[in-house]
């Protein structure tokens, strides 16, 4: 019995490891412009063991030659994903500590709240694991310590720097009178305003959590992951920025993990993202 259990342990520890691997890149691929690729190359796939049980063998070699070069195409198709996934594993807290963070969120909720009160709007990118400033063009550097006063201020009409988003990185409002990149989705609705199709753009570009508040209807919505979640209130989004950016306990081993992927795998794709743009023109 022990050998057995010896000889079944360990197949069974990889499928378990391979289907939680499997099931969080197919969550991941499905909240990306990447999902159709995949469900393309399976395709593919299929109709290559379909030539090859009929032993249809001109079909068979042209689909062997494209998926001897497959794994250089998937680096290229993929590589906003990659970037983006490597990024979440290694994304670090906003902030030093929970008391810090949570006094962080609550300037910015107060200064959303009182923005939507009075119908001003607003765009409010929060940096993670990924650089913005790469991301966005006419930036005025800021750089001033986070309050719900200085947000508004800001944001107030009239003011030579209130068109455009403020991002956040840390502690501190680095940039302002951002213009992001506007999402190139077909499926929203043409009622969808400017701020909220930047506000897709940038999260599907990189890792941040961008804040809308509505000029016209001074209803709040936030985007994260390239999904826009529209008209929350302030305690649903205390509630999501809490289980974000406060944070948690964790093993050392995963704490570990998250530092290399951090800091040295991400750097190198970052490195060689231009690279990859060259290839894919």
């Amino acid at each position: 019995m022990r050998e057995l259990l010896n000889i079944i342990w360990r197949p069974v520890v990889e499928i378990l490891i391979l289907a939680t691997i499997i099931y969080y890149l197919a969550g991941f691929l499905r909240r990306t412009r990447g999902l159709p690729v995949v469900i393309g190359f399976i395709v593919l796939i299929f109709i290559t063991g379909l030539a090859t049980l009929l032993e249809l063998q001109v079909l068979s070699w042209l689909l062997q030659w494209f998926f001897a070069f497959s794994a250089i195409a998937i680096i290229v198709i993929f590589q906003p994903e990659l970037r983006r996934l490597l990024a979440e594993i290694g994304t670090f807290s906003v902030t030093s500590n929970n008391r810090s963070q949570r006094q962080n969120i609550e300037e910015i909720l107060q200064a959303v709240e009182n923005l939507s009160d009075l119908k001003i709007g607003a765009l409010i990118a929060i940096e993670n694991a990924m650089p913005l400033r790469d991301h966005v063009q006419n930036a005025v550097e800021v750089d001033c310590v986070i309050s719900t006063e200085m947000i508004l201020t800001i944001f107030f009409p009239n003011n030579a720097i209130h068109d455009g988003a403020i991002i956040i990185k840390g502690d501190r409002i680095k940039y302002a009178a951002c213009i992001l990149p506007l999402t190139q989705r077909e499926d929203l609705s043409r009622s969808m305003g400017t701020r909220h199709r930047a506000a897709i753009g940038l999260t599907e570009e990189t890792d941040a959590f961008v804040i809308v508040v509505s000029e016209e209807t001074g209803k709040i919505s936030y985007a994260y992951d390239g999904v826009l979640t529209r008209n929350v209130t302030i305690e649903q989004l205390r509630d999501i920025m809490t289980s974000k950016y406060v944070q948690k306990k964790d093993t050392p081993l995963f704490r570990k993990l998250r530092w290399y992927v951090g800091h040295k795998i991400a750097p190198m794709v970052e490195k060689l993202a231009p690279l990859f743009r060259k290839l894919e023109k």
